[in-house]
């Protein structure tokens, strides 16, 4: 395997079996308005038609509750209704019918699994049927055809369950478990009707599978894996732990991470090749641990951070151009 690292301020970027100089690299990033929340890791995200919802997470001395709203059209962001439940990081999210909910989550001591329903016209929080499976933190969520899914994550031990949740029940259902490792801290991601799980951690090691879910059938599939056997000559990014994935006008990207130092190399996944596309590095300070949203077709990511460093700057990426600098 052919692997160059280069220094990246605080961080590294890493890709394999990659000759491209990045400056002839598409995509483009330019700094936006501030994240006017303090700066935090851990944090949850997620869009409701126009506007992206950003809040929870850890600001190296507390867990955190404030939620707040950006508004891409003005560069804006206002203070909305703080999450009711306990303050924590490491929590998922997912929209369904116009909500937005967020569960699970790590309080400094305990896991969690209880879960609630935020209304952008009321803004209002509704609490909702705890997460049916164990207390756990670190885990995944997709949204996919006005259902949210959950699973993997610690809860003391490392999961592949996988769960599904109907806001028109208000029920939990459990479905078929993860198709390959247990993982905390993977990345996840909708494409076409279908869920897409890769990267995270188990037992101290960066996991190189990559999985897709089908909830028609219930059914997973073992995608090529993050690794040399699988992918001999072909560009991919690094094994890693607590990236970012944007799904920007059905065009999906993996910034970031770690895979043992903070990351900000850039990857296009085309799904229908099983392929991975090498773009412009992120142009912010390399980290892990941050939120990620598609709005107007750029994509945005605020918050992370590398080592005890965390971050409030947020970034737009323009996948469609070359960078401008």
């Amino acid at each position: 395997m052919r692997c160059l690292t280069i220094a990246l301020l605080l961080g590294a970027f890493t890709s394999c079996d990659s000759d491209e100089d990045t400056t002839d690299l598409l995509g483009d990033w330019q700094k936006a308005s501030d994240f006017a929340g303090v700066s935090r890791s851990g944090a949850v995200a997620f869009t409701i038609g126009d506007m992206a919802y950003v809040g929870t997470g850890f600001d190296g001395n507390q867990r955190l509750t404030d939620f707040w709203q950006y508004d891409s059209n003005k560069g804006s962001w206002i203070r909305k209704a703080s999450f009711p439940g306990t303050a924590r990081n490491l929590a998922v999210s997912f929209t369904a019918n116009g909500k937005g909910y967020v569960g699970t989550g790590f309080d400094g001591v305990n896991h969690l699994r209880d879960f609630w329903e935020y209304d952008p016209q009321t803004d209002t929080w509704t609490q909702i049927a705890d997460f049916p499976g164990s207390a756990r933190y670190g885990a995944v969520a997709l949204s996919i055809d006005n259902k949210g899914y959950v699973g993997a994550g610690y809860d003391g031990n490392y999961q592949k369950d996988f769960w599904q949740y109907d806001p028109a029940t208000g029920q939990w259902q459990e479905r078929v478990g993860l198709g390959g490792a247990k993982r905390l801290n993977a990345f996840a991601f909708t494409y076409d009707g279908k869920g897409y799980i890769g990267g995270g951690i188990n037992n101290g090691q960066f996991q190189s599978d990559f999985l897709e879910y089908d909830p028609v059938n219930d059914s997973w599939r073992k995608l090529k894996s993050l690794d040399e056997n699988d992918r001999e000559n072909e560009d991919y990014p690094s094994p890693r732990t607590s990236a970012v994935t944007l799904v920007i006008n059905n065009r999906v990207f993996v910034v970031g991470g770690s895979n043992g130092s903070a990351l900000a190399d850039v990857w296009e996944y085309e799904p229908l090749g099983d392929l991975w596309v090498e773009r412009y590095s992120f142009e912010g300070s390399a980290r892990e641990g941050a939120v990620g949203f598609a709005l107007g077709g750029f994509g945005y990511i605020t918050t992370g951070q590398s080592s005890t460093y965390r971050f409030d700057d947020l970034w737009q990426f323009d996948p469609t151009i070359f960078s401008q600098d």
